[in-house]
């Protein structure tokens, strides 16, 4: 039975760059957005590709929902062997740290952090009895990196790579892994990356790049194959340490 990657997130950009990678190398896909339209649209595109897809439409900010969503993407491939975590949108914006209150903190934490632990405490026991599974999480730059006007996001997204850390540690010796790929840049053919290059000017802030989309699914790729790294930046050149 050829593997499975769960693309939570979905979307023109990352999601189907990842969704084709890992496809052409014989895994099915299962797709993970709000939007069935647009899901369908992906499985279409994928699907005369020699892709096998399936959407599934749920709302991610729902983590109670991910105990149900992971069992339907099982009962369709009969299983799950590699998550995709990504899914951002246009409504989850920059907030400056001076203007910050627990409500903006309590309407993203479900969809970057709740869920993420959800989702893996959903597939973990499949991925326990088998001895092999992957959970691949996209975070932006100030998880990482704190940015003085681009806050909100960054101290959610920081608490989850938290989270991941401790993960990886943990399941180092079971042939599971998990790692996050945090990113830099804008992302070229993404919904939401015109909203994030007006964020970062009006906050004076820093002038990203615009990556493609392949290059970070090829990166997802090595992660996955490797297991040599809990963490990617992408650029590299905007690690931490290097960039210090």
């Amino acid at each position: 039975m050829s593997k499975v990657i769960a693309v939570f997130g979905a979307g023109t950009g990352l999601g189907v760059s990842v969704a084709r990678r890992f496809g052409r190398e014989g895994f099915r896909v299962a797709l993970v957005a709000r939007r069935k339209d647009r899901l369908d649209a992906l499985v279409e595109l994928l699907a005369g590709e020699g892709i096998e897809a399936v959407a599934f439409s749920a709302d991610l900010s729902q983590p109670a929902e991910v105990p149900a969503l992971v069992e339907a993407i099982r009962d369709r491939f009969g299983r799950i062997d590699v998550v995709a975590y990504g899914p951002i949108s246009g409504d989850q914006g920059f907030t400056p740290a001076a203007e910050l209150d627990a409500a903006t903190l309590e309407r993203l934490t479900p969809l970057l952090l709740f869920t993420p632990v959800e989702v893996v405490r959903a597939v973990l026991p499949e991925w326990t009895e088998r001895g092999e599974g992957a959970f691949l999480l996209a975070q932006g730059y100030s998880a990482a990196q704190p940015m003085p006007r681009l806050s909100g996001l960054g101290p959610v997204m920081s608490a989850t790579r938290n989270y991941l850390y401790s993960l990886h540690a943990e399941l180092a010796d079971t042939g599971i892994y998990a790692g996050a790929l945090t990113i830099a840049s804008l992302i070229a053919r993404s919904e939401v990356a015109a909203a994030a290059q007006s964020a970062f000017e009006s906050a004076d802030g820093p002038h990203f790049p615009v990556a493609d989309p392949d290059d970070l699914a090829e990166h997802y790729w090595n992660m996955y194959t490797r297991r040599d790294r809990v963490e990617q930046f992408h650029p590299e050149s905007m690690t931490p340490q290097a960039a210090a």
